[in-house]
């Protein structure tokens, strides 16, 4: 029997793991580098990131507002529009669990109606990630948020139709919130059942 880490996909398709190695673990990803020989012959390291992952909610209020945030971001050195996110790195419950958990800490919202929308994978060449994007419907903004340390975060519900526009026109610059938008996008017209 194989295991997981000797890539068995690979393995059909000509790659073979020879060592691993991981020279950097933090608590919300670490660096593998893997020795491997290559479907063409040569060997040579692959080096990838495999992390915890995490999960963007949309948050959507009874009067058709999506919740966004705009949060200062210390990777950036800016202010960046997004949508409610979390990591797994911290949490070991379900995708849904994890959104009532960030929607309640980042924006002090709380729903009844929640949809799993799906999954991606943020940076197949470089991460190993899967990410869950989840949809809160009729959203009540009725708590205390109880952010994280270091978290400098502004609410701000906007008009559905706005938030789409920013998602398209480039004004989310955070990938993954953008996505997380736009693949909500389908349950948020007024045609569709809620």
């Amino acid at each position: 029997m194989t295991h997981p880490d000797d890539k068995p996909n690979g393995i059909s398709l000509g790659w073979q793991r020879l060592a691993t190695d991981y020279p950097y673990n933090h608590k919300m990803f670490r660096v593998r580098r893997d020795q491997a020989r290559w479907p063409d012959g040569h060997v040579a390291p692959y080096v990838y990131v495999q992390a915890c992952g995490a999960l963007w909610v949309v948050p959507v209020t009874a009067d058709e507002q999506i919740v966004l945030i705009r949060q200062f971001r210390y990777t950036l050195d800016d202010w960046s529009w997004e949508v409610p996110a979390g990591g797994f790195h911290d949490f070991s419950g379900s995708p849904l669990e994890l959104a009532k958990r960030e929607l309640a800490e980042e924006v002090g919202g709380r729903s009844d109606d929640w949809l799993y929308v799906g999954g991606f994978r943020p940076g197949a060449s470089l991460f190993d990630e899967v990410c869950h994007i989840v949809l809160a419907r009729d959203v009540r903004l009725d708590l205390e948020p109880a952010r994280e340390p270091g978290e400098i975060i502004e609410v701000h519900p906007l008009p559905i139709p706005r938030a789409l526009e920013m998602a398209r026109n480039g004004e989310i610059v955070d990938g993954h919130s953008a996505l997380a938008l736009l693949r909500c996008e389908q349950y948020l017209q007024p045609e569709v059942e809620k």
